[in-house]
């Protein structure tokens, strides 16, 4: 069922992670990331809606009686500081937004911190840019005080520092934060509460008989398709975010869930395995900790074009990058970058590279034997270890 064990807030042992199979199941789980949209917290004559934040609180509260861990991935400082400076429909530069969030998140906190005093609770602020878990012992250092917030039963409110963020290093919304949150913890849940009922077949709005999905067992195109496109309203209210978050979250195994907010005791009737939202369930092709960092956290420094038979030997047999298959080096990095593997222009996996670029081009091409005599060294015979290079295509893990 785990690969670990870890002590709960109540003095049991916790079991990481919970195999959920069934909506049944989430009874037993033990660790959830809830993230709540900005839709649900803000006002434009208050800045935040109070009684949301103590609806929230009081259900969070009941989760905790009933054993599970509980963090927040809290959006709304930016709009929240519009409303308290006046910024309310101006088009804001990157540094208003910065000075915005700076004056939104410090109202957020003292919301989360009164709502939960009423129920002797602790909160702590964790503020995340993407460079955090990009640097594996800033990673660690972030998933070790969460272990101890939660061993100490305190709310972690995790939101993105937008007061020093800048483009490179965003998240890109907060549904793409919790999801690597909930890897980061161990979690067994990540639930995204927001203003619709969950994923349905079609819009909603637009089709009388559309349909909401109980139950996704695999996130597929066609499933992603249901999304809307971009440019629709439908898309662009988040539920492509959303699902992309789904995706990262249980290929990690991580089971997602998407629920109206709206909705009273909408969190507990989820857990006590009422029919709410939509369950997004994990698939055989779940990633490691190790390599969910690859595939969904690192920065991608530089490409590696391979030929036919590299690509086959990767994806089908489960290979390693020799440098024999290689027929372009892109970009100049270091040794342990992560880099993309391209094959007829489509990126088919990405790794830890165990050499730099400008080594690379000077061994493409070659066989393993004869790197030594290239470079006057050999480290590693392969170009990336397959332990260290995950697939962006279906293919053998």
């Amino acid at each position: 069922m785990g690969r670990c064990l870890k002590r709960a807030t109540n003095g049991r042992i916790r079991k990481a992670n919970t195999v959920i199979k069934t909506r049944q199941d989430l009874s037993h789980v033990q660790r959830a990331i809830v993230k709540i949209g900005s839709s649900l917290l803000t006002d434009t004559e208050t800045g935040i809606r109070m009684s949301m934040v103590e609806h929230i609180a009081a259900q969070v509260h009941a989760m905790q009686q009933m054993g599970v861990q509980v963090s927040i991935v809290s959006s709304g400082a930016v709009a929240i500081g519009c409303v308290h400076l006046g910024w309310l429909g101006k088009t804001l530069s990157v540094h208003e937004k910065q000075a915005a969030a700076a004056v939104g998140q410090s109202w957020l906190m003292q919301s989360y911190g009164k709502a939960f005093a009423k129920y002797n609770t602790q909160v702590a602020q964790m503020l995340l840019t993407k460079d955090d878990l990009r640097h594996r012992r800033r990673y660690l250092n972030a998933s070790n005080t969460s272990e101890t917030l939660f061993s100490a039963g305190v709310i972690p409110i995790v939101n993105e520092n937008d007061t020093v963020v800048v483009e490179e290093i965003k998240f890109g919304d907060n549904d793409n934060l919790g999801a690597l949150v909930a890897l980061m913890v161990n979690a067994d849940l990540l639930v995204m509460m927001t203003d619709v009922d969950g994923l349905y077949d079609a819009n909603p709005n637009q089709y009388q008989d559309a349909k909401r999905c109980s139950m996704v067992d695999d996130l597929n195109d066609d499933v992603m398709a249901m999304a809307g496109d971009s440019d629709s309203e439908f898309g662009t209210g988040g539920m492509l975010s959303k699902l992309t978050a789904a995706k990262i979250a249980t290929r990690g195994g991580v089971v997602a869930a998407i629920v109206n907010g709206q909705q009273r005791h909408v969190l507990i009737d989820l857990f006590s395995a009422k029919d709410v939202g939509t369950l997004f369930l994990c698939g055989e092709d779940r990633h490691s900790r190790h390599q969910h960092w690859i595939a969904d956290v690192l920065h991608v420094a530089g490409q590696l074009h391979v030929d036919a038979g590299a690509a086959q030997a990767i994806v089908h047999k489960g290979a390693s990058l020799l440098p024999i298959g290689m027929i372009d080096v892109q970009g100049d990095f270091d040794k342990g970058e992560c880099v993309e593997v391209v094959a007829d222009s489509m990126v088919i996996a990405r790794g830890l590279c165990n050499y730099n670029s400008k080594d690379l081009r000077r061994v493409q091409g070659l066989s393993s034997k004869d790197m030594a005599k290239t470079l006057g060294y050999k480290d590693f015979t392969s170009v990336i270890h397959r332990d260290n290079l995950v697939l962006k295509v279906r293919g053998k893990s």
